[in-house]
């Protein structure tokens, strides 16, 4: 039996949710880290900004990336939370409350992604940037 073909418009309409998801989430993001909004938006927030029902934002999504929603958010927050701790000594609870967790519960998203602490993760980041590299010598 053959697979139905899917019209381009349709096709073109996904990838454009999709677009429009990403940039809404850079934007959401942009503004947490700003200071503009202090709560993290949910899926069903996205997908009111862009007038569409959350099932649909969420299947569409993983219709044309293979990937939920979810994941794409929590690789962004990922990005920036591995950011401040490399860039900045601002304390990790700090950090957690500009990405609108609490202290206990950043620490256990971070470490479930990154399988470390933000703590040890800063630590060992620094510890890698300020030992010197080692080289072996070899000699004839």
């Amino acid at each position: 039996m053959a697979t139905p073909k899917v019209p381009k418009k349709i096709l073109a309409r996904q990838y454009e949710i999709t677009a429009d998801f990403l940039k809404e989430l850079d934007r959401h993001l942009d503004d947490i880290m700003a200071g503009r909004v202090t709560e993290m938006f949910e899926i069903r927030d996205f997908a009111e900004v862009m007038h569409i029902h959350p099932t649909h934002l969420s299947n569409t999504i993983r219709l044309t990336t293979g990937q939920s929603p979810c994941s794409f958010f929590e690789e962004k927050i990922m990005d920036i939370a591995r950011g401040l701790l490399r860039e900045s000594t601002v304390p990790v609870a700090e950090i957690a409350a500009r990405l609108t967790f609490d202290p206990s519960n950043f620490t256990k998203f971070f470490k479930r992604f990154e399988g470390t602490t933000p703590k040890q993760y800063r630590e060992n980041y620094l510890l890698a940037w300020l030992a010197p590299e080692k080289t072996e010598t070899v000699t004839i």
